[in-house]
């Protein structure tokens, strides 16, 4: 979604400065369209096939030396390549297929191992900065099974706070207090627990803040959190008025070889997509053993990893692979969301009888739900559909947003306490 709003965005500025296509030409009459009349028509621009994108959010350049050459196939027409130069801060891949009418975001840890071409053995956020859009490119798909990467979008970090800004702000729940100080990064977190509305500093902390114990990880849970009020944000009305400032915005922050057809394209698409088909995942992993390496790694689930390709892009492993998982040898997590003391380890003992073998209960969650949540750490979509199932309730949460060591999170509501039978 992130992506499909940066390409309408940043597409609307490209037609003020552009040639029109003859479908969209003005008038014979020499009166030209109107921007609605053009922003109408240009709707007539379609997805035709499934296409992968790599959206990057991109550190300020850690030196001034040119280190991000372009091939021919991933050239970019901007002249700010400095402003892009840096490490991947943020690193998603987003699949938009208009055959499952799905939008498929997959999460990955910047500290993620891997073996960049010509490089070696490193965290992958080091590929943007080795060698620019088309060496991550490179080893996003050598990673992920070979996964064909079509277009890129890089967006300097500024770009989230003014954009949130402009947004008028973003409502997300804080899971806990938030206070940390780091002098040498000029970083000051402080936010207070509970729902709040974030204006883009304070957002801003939300993503960075990593004193959870859970690291690059957590960040990635909160970054899709953002994500996630970000899209609620931009189905307000009130936001369309303020389009123009932020095709300014855009100019400066983004840096993509999508076209201007495509970027329309993904337009419309974004308009017309059911919520429900915004799916989010993390790439599957661990966190490394300081006994392992000196650096801290995300080593990658090869096999999680070949589950969520297949099941999210439609990618066939290079190795062996179990298409039909066994259920029984799931990972559940139970998180009571009531407020009602010991109903977590109540529906944990019913997974039990289920005949689930490796079920858990976690810390409640601070923050009251009306509706069960069956959250969907590692991409399980089909497992989630089973558990909902058995439960007989649960909303499906296609995002890594519950307990890490799950492959899923059952984030218990008061709905549960309404139903009979159990």
């Amino acid at each position: 979604m992130m992506t499909a709003l940066a390409s309408a965005l940043l597409g609307a500025f490209l037609m003020m400065v552009t040639p029109l296509p003859s479908a969209i030409a003005p008038r014979k009459d020499g009166d030209p369209l109107s921007i609605k009349e053009i922003w109408l028509k240009s709707f007539g621009y379609r997805i035709t096939r499934p296409i992968n994108i790599l959206v990057m959010g991109i550190d300020l350049a850690f030196d001034e030396s040119d280190s991000s050459i372009v091939s021919d196939s991933l050239r970019s027409s901007s002249d700010s390549e400095d402003l892009f130069a840096g490490r991947s801060d943020t690193m998603l891949l987003v699949r938009v297929d208009p055959i499952t009418d799905t939008v498929s975001v997959l999460s990955i840890p910047r500290d993620t191992q891997v073996n960049i071409p010509d490089i070696g053995i490193t965290k992958i956020n080091h590929a943007n900065w080795e060698g620019g859009p088309t060496l991550a490119a490179q080893t996003v798909s050598y990673t992920l099974n070979g996964v064909p990467i079509d277009r890129y979008v890089r967006i300097s970090t500024d770009a989230l706070r003014e954009l949130i800004d402009l947004l008028g702000g973003v409502r997300v729940f804080v899971p806990e207090r938030m206070l940390y100080e780091d002098k040498t990064q000029k970083l000051k977190i402080d936010l207070e627990p509970g729902w709040q509305t974030l204006n883009g500093d304070e957002a801003e902390q939300f993503a960075r803040f990593r004193q959870d114990g859970f690291g690059d990880v957590g960040r990635v849970q909160r970054q899709q959190q953002l994500i996630r009020a970000m899209r609620d944000r931009l189905t307000d009305p009130t936001v369309l008025p303020k389009i123009p400032e932020a095709i300014q915005l855009f100019q400066t922050y983004i840096d993509t070889n999508l076209s201007l057809e495509e970027m329309l394209a993904l337009a419309h698409f974004s308009l017309e997509l059911n919520q429900d088909n915004f799916r989010m995942v993390m790439l599957p992993g661990r966190f490394s053993d300081p006994s392992e390496y000196i650096a801290s790694y995300w080593l990658m689930d090869e096999v999680g990893r070949d589950q969520v390709m297949w099941e999210y892009f439609q990618v066939q492993p290079w190795g062996e692979f179990a298409s039909q998982p066994d259920f029984n040898h799931l990972r559940i997590a139970v998180q009571n969301a009531t407020g009602e003391p010991e109903l977590g380890r109540q529906v944990a003992d019913y997974l039990v009888e289920q005949g689930f073998n490796h079920v858990y209960v976690v810390q409640d969650w601070p923050d009251a739900q009306s509706q069960t949540q069956i959250i969907a750490q590692r991409g399980d979509l089909q497992g989630a559909a089973m558990l909902e199932n058995i439960l007989g309730l649960g909303q499906i949460i296609p995002a890594s947003t519950g307990d890490l060591e799950s492959d899923l999170t059952v984030r218990v509501g008061i709905d549960w306490l309404d139903q009979s039978g159990i």
